[in-house]
């Protein structure tokens, strides 16, 4: 089946523009998206994704929230940050894969999702927050 990937952002706009980006890259597939911390964590139990793309600032159970809760019930799912708030330590802290601003280019986010889930990109010319 390939790459399954779970977006997790309270802001429909940006969940529907990572989702164009992310289905054109073969063998990825968006599997579902969560609007709330809460959903997140409800949507990795039921479609266990490969790899969630979090935000950090959501409503009802933030993004450090629902990243613990996950990796408690899915510890084989990885985490990329992708949040406004500049802080890859805290994500680390937080059991984040790796954290990229949503400053950053379209490029720096596939990058990271490749590197977590093992598959890095050729050209490496993005530089990327891993977090471990």
């Amino acid at each position: 089946m390939g790459l399954r990937l779970l977006i997790a952002d309270d802001h429909e706009v940006l969940r529907l523009g990572v989702r164009s980006l992310l289905t054109h890259k073969r063998g990825w597939h968006v599997c579902g998206e969560a609007t709330t911390g809460i959903d997140a964590v409800h949507k990795v139990r039921e479609l266990n994704p490969d790899v969630v793309i979090l935000d950090l600032s959501m409503p009802g159970m933030n993004g450090f929230e629902a990243a613990e809760k996950i990796r408690r019930s899915a510890p084989s799912t990885k985490i990329v940050f992708f949040s406004v708030h500049d802080i890859p330590a805290s994500a680390r802290m937080a059991g984040g894969d790796a954290f990229v601003p949503k400053s950053a280019d379209a490029g720096e986010l596939i990058s990271a999702i490749e590197l977590v889930a093992g598959h890095p990109h050729r050209s490496q010319n993005h530089s990327v927050n891993k977090t471990t």
